[in-house]
């Protein structure tokens, strides 16, 4: 059987294995308002690699799970995006899509234009866009967004928040608080750099 597992690649919260376990195997993460069920493999990743994509964080929305602003990735913005990619079948993958709708799992989407064509837009959601970002090991990276990041007001996130990108960022690129200070900061949505050190402290 051919392998056809895929790499997601999460800038999120889900950069942190912990909190993206309670997409994979149900729960709700530490600081979250939301408790998920899990997928269908009810299963952790195949395999988890720090992983680097070109383009732009953006903290923007309101989010009722975290309450504060959200991590988006602009593809088409200047610098590189931190992430953690995670290998997932197909339909793993898709049930983590419908969770971050708060949809239930259990639909398979057909990948195959983001896969060829390296964006496809499954619906008006603010996580709906697919983007083709990558290679890594001969699979493709692919990760989500919004379809227009220019409707979405940005906004500071919530500390807890803030403290999940960096327990992501230390576990999976080794940051350090001072570098984990720095990246976000280059984000669009944060500006004061001693409330981001009070949130990862």
């Amino acid at each position: 059987m051919p392998d056809d597992t895929l790499w997601y690649a999460a800038y999120g919260s889900n950069v942190d294995p912990d909190r993206f376990a309670c997409y994979l195997l149900g729960g709700c993460p530490p600081g979250a308002a939301t408790t998920y069920p899990g997928t269908r493999a009810a299963a952790p990743a195949l395999d988890q690699r720090p992983f680097t994509m070109p383009g732009r964080l953006v903290f923007a929305w309101h989010s009722k799970t975290w309450g504060g602003a959200i991590a988006f990735h602009d593809p088409d913005g200047g610098g590189e995006v931190l992430s953690t990619a995670y290998r997932l079948s197909p339909a793993t993958f898709s049930d983590v899509v419908e969770q971050e709708m708060w949809r239930d799992p259990g639909a398979d989407h057909d990948l195959a234009e983001v896969l060829a064509h390296g964006r496809q837009v499954l619906g008006p959601g603010r996580y709906e866009t697919l983007h083709r970002t990558g290679e890594l090991d001969g699979r493709p990276v692919l990760t989500f967004s919004a379809d227009d990041l220019s409707v979405l007001d940005h906004g500071e996130p919530a500390p807890a928040y803030v403290a999940t990108i960096a327990r992501g960022l230390r576990h999976s690129h080794g940051l350090t608080d001072d570098e984990v200070v720095d990246y976000l900061l280059t984000a669009d949505g944060l500006s004061d750099p001693d409330a981001v050190r009070r949130a990862i402290a």
